[in-house]
């Protein structure tokens, strides 16, 4: 039974009104605070979900990609965390917005706490965008919601990980993640710590000649003897203006 949407936490001139189209979805955004990138489409997209149960959202911000996915894996449940209580609140609208709040659940909750919330080897696929830079690393932005989503605040990438793993299913389930090329080695050592096995790895270009801006990586629960597929480079643009074939795919479906 649909309902009306969660009231929004701050005055609707403060959000801009997004679609996207290929999946038929409305989102609103701050106009000033953190929006989403074209890097959680990518996500979505790189983890085929299709027939998964229960699939887990670490860090949704304003909820696109747990909507996504649930638009991509029409049978799933999808819980999503974010820890900033505004952001959760705006996710939760989304959700409402769109006719998703009985697949959809945002937890204003940090992953730190997602044992509290789901039981442990529950997920078919766990999916994050997790904040690219250490404490005290960059430069720092003022807006808090910024700052949560770039840097590492009250959880770092082992958290994000030990969070992944608790919650994945154990051979069959999938974590997928994009993060930031310079930190490679450390989420490679990271999975390591905590016997998570890399399955596939794309890194994504700007444009050809471009170094890689992001990478996508997939990584699985108790699979023995997994051999690390390194997969073509993803373009995003083929000109520095127009998109390519696959990345407006993405985004329209064609």
């Amino acid at each position: 039974m649909s309902r009306d949407p969660c009231p929004l936490p701050l005055a609707p001139d403060f959000y801009t009104r997004d679609e996207l189209k290929r999946f038929s979805l409305t989102l609103l955004q701050p106009r000033d605070g953190y929006r989403f990138t074209l890097d959680p489409l990518l996500l979505c997209d790189f983890s085929g979900a299709q027939g998964e149960q229960q699939i887990a959202d670490l860090g949704t911000g304003s909820g696109v990609m747990a909507l996504v996915l649930a638009k991509m894996a029409l049978q799933a449940r999808v819980t999503a965390f974010e820890q900033d209580g505004e952001t959760a609140w705006l996710a939760q609208h989304n959700a409402d917005l769109n006719g998703l709040a009985e697949r959809v659940t945002v937890l204003h909750e940090d992953v730190l706490q997602v044992r509290r919330h789901l039981p442990v080897s529950c997920c078919d696929l766990v999916v994050s965008n997790p904040p690219y830079r250490k404490q005290g690393r960059g430069r720092l932005n003022l807006h808090p919601g910024k700052l949560a989503a770039r840097h590492e605040t009250t959880a770092g990438l082992a958290d994000f990980l030990a969070a992944a793993k608790y919650l994945v299913k154990p051979v069959t389930g999938r974590i997928c993640l994009v993060y930031h090329p310079d930190r490679l080695p450390d989420l490679m050592a990271e999975a390591a710590e905590h016997k998570l096995s890399a399955v596939r790895l794309r890194m994504v270009h700007g444009v050809p000649d471009a170094v890689a801006k992001v990478f996508l990586v997939e990584l699985a629960k108790g699979r023995k003897n997994v051999q690390l597929e390194v997969l073509p480079p993803l373009i995003v643009r083929s000109d520095g203006e127009n998109y390519t074939d696959e990345v407006r795919r993405i985004l329209l479906g064609r």
